[in-house]
């Protein structure tokens, strides 16, 4: 791949997270790296180009429409990454991850959609990892501090503690604000029949919870998390992936997370927040209620304020429970609105991981798949999130 025309593409730079993608290459790229823009219409991309205030040349800003499969096989074949916004990933996404697999070019994107990311491991993972093409979703807020937290805690019992981990458990605390991309997505999840919106087989590691309960080992109530159906169906999909390397961080460790609600009135909070969500959902999946509600939410293209994604923030508080009972505690913290901010520099970071220290990811130059940031990063992601700014207060190797 080292002839190729770039190390990166930023493909749906045009849209509102891509858009930050572009601002985030602008400003931190490394000298030398030869990256691009690309997505379905020129404006947007010479508009997003603009805003960043960043010099690229005409022929860097790639028109390639998903549905023009000869044009994504084009863009593709130039380039030794791709980073991928354009959802929702399921009309939008499986073009660009074919073409990834056939020419041998890594992916990572910020899906949170578990159907479609089911449907991409069944047609691809086999033939990514013959390849050794590493095709990683869930690379935004969406599923980085979950399925790294997992990791990490998980093996940090075993290495301190001499005993395996029984239970990993996370808790959520953020403010910020929705985009539109990520209301399409999660439109788009809700129309889809029944049967694509079923988890895969269950996994007794896998806990969600799904109402409000007090939580002994934190010491307050928490409730249901509105991304916990997808991280924990990534953090299961690691699981699963090292148990088939046979690795040492497959422990068997049963993994949950939830929202975590503080004194004072912790339980009302967590009633009342629960029962919102599950109104807010029971609304969207109805096809005229979801017509009556969609005006007021984001657009594809818009999103908060600049106020609002700066002065958000999530937490991610850690709890590992070892066999013998002994508990870690860590955290993953990000300043910064999760849902734009963080994920951009998570997902950016993952590209620039897998275009620029290859031969230090998990596994090697030869390991290829549909694979979790985990398994696919690891602790090259880790280091570079901590250099970026995020807090990851887990011991790592």
């Amino acid at each position: 791949m080292t002839s190729r025309d770039y190390d990166v593409v930023l493909y749906g730079a045009g849209g509102f997270t891509g858009r930050q993608t572009v601002a985030y290459f602008a400003a931190h790229a490394p000298a030398g790296l030869r990256w691009a823009i690309a997505g379905p219409r020129r404006h947007t991309l010479e508009a997003a180009r603009t805003a960043a205030g960043v010099r690229l040349d005409d022929r860097d800003l790639i028109v390639a429409p998903s549905q023009d499969q000869a044009a994504v096989d084009g863009l593709v074949a130039r380039t030794r990454v791709v980073l991928s916004t354009a959802g929702p990933f399921a009309l939008y996404g499986t073009p660009v991850v074919d073409a990834c697999v056939r020419f041998g070019t890594h992916y990572a994107d910020i899906t949170g959609e578990t159907p479609w990311m089911r449907e991409i491991a069944s047609r691809y993972h086999a033939t990514a990892a013959a390849g050794g093409t590493r095709i990683i979703p869930c690379c935004g807020f969406d599923s980085v501090p979950s399925d790294l937290g997992a990791l990490l805690m998980a093996r940090h019992i075993r290495e301190t503690m001499a005993v395996a981990c029984a239970e990993v458990r996370a808790y959520f605390q953020f403010s910020g604000g929705l985009n539109g991309g990520t209301v399409a997505s999660l439109l788009n999840m809700l129309s889809a029949p029944r049967s694509a919106q079923t988890p895969g087989s269950e996994d007794a590691r896998i806990r969600v919870i799904k109402r409000p309960q007090y939580d002994a080992p934190l010491g307050t109530w928490v409730g249901p998390f509105v991304m916990a159906p997808t991280n924990t169906q990534v953090v299961r999909r690691s699981m699963m992936l090292a148990d088939e390397w046979q690795q040492p961080d497959a422990a068997d460790f049963v993994y949950q997370e939830a929202m975590r609600y503080d004194p004072p009135a912790a339980r009302a909070k967590a009633i009342s927040a629960a029962t919102g969500l599950g109104l807010l959902f029971a609304a969207l999946k109805q096809p005229g209620t979801r017509r009556l509600l969609q005006p007021l939410l984001p657009k594809p293209g818009m999103g908060p304020s600049v106020k609002t994604m700066d002065e958000g923030w999530f937490t991610c508080d850690l709890i590992g429970i070892a066999e013998d009972g002994r508990q870690a505690r860590g955290l993953i913290r990000h300043n910064g609105d999760p849902g734009n901010r963080a994920t951009t520099v998570f997902l950016c970071e993952s590209a620039l991981a897998l275009a620029l220290e290859t031969d230090k990811l998990p596994g090697g130059r030869a390991r290829g798949g549909v694979l979790t940031p985990a398994t696919g990063l690891g602790d090259v992601l880790v280091t570079r999130l901590r250099q970026a700014g995020t807090v990851i207060d887990i011991p790592a190797r």
